[in-house]
């Protein structure tokens, strides 16, 4: 009955040994976040513009039926294609 005592307190003693130190590492987690977030702020990416001289491209018409089909089966007759451009 002792050994069943000292497992059960070492086994509880262990679990919250273990659950103290995650809530240290994700309390440091957080705050190092912080800090990095206001040290070094997220890059503001622009946007890289086509060219003006482009023509758009013409899209073949059995590509163009096949894309309005695909779109019909998945919409159930509710989508509609309203343009189509390539990126």
């Amino acid at each position: 009955m002792e050994n069943l005592n000292l497992g059960l307190m070492l086994m509880a003693v262990g679990m919250i040994t273990v659950f103290v130190i995650l809530l240290i590492v994700i309390n440091l987690s957080k705050l190092l976040i912080a800090i990095v977030n206001k040290v070094a702020p997220e890059e503001v990416v622009t946007k890289k513009t086509a060219p003006a001289a482009s023509a758009p491209a013409i899209i073949d018409p059995n590509t163009m039926a096949a894309i309005k089909g695909a779109v019909n089966i998945v919409t159930g007759g509710k989508g509609k294609v309203m343009n189509v451009e390539k990126i």
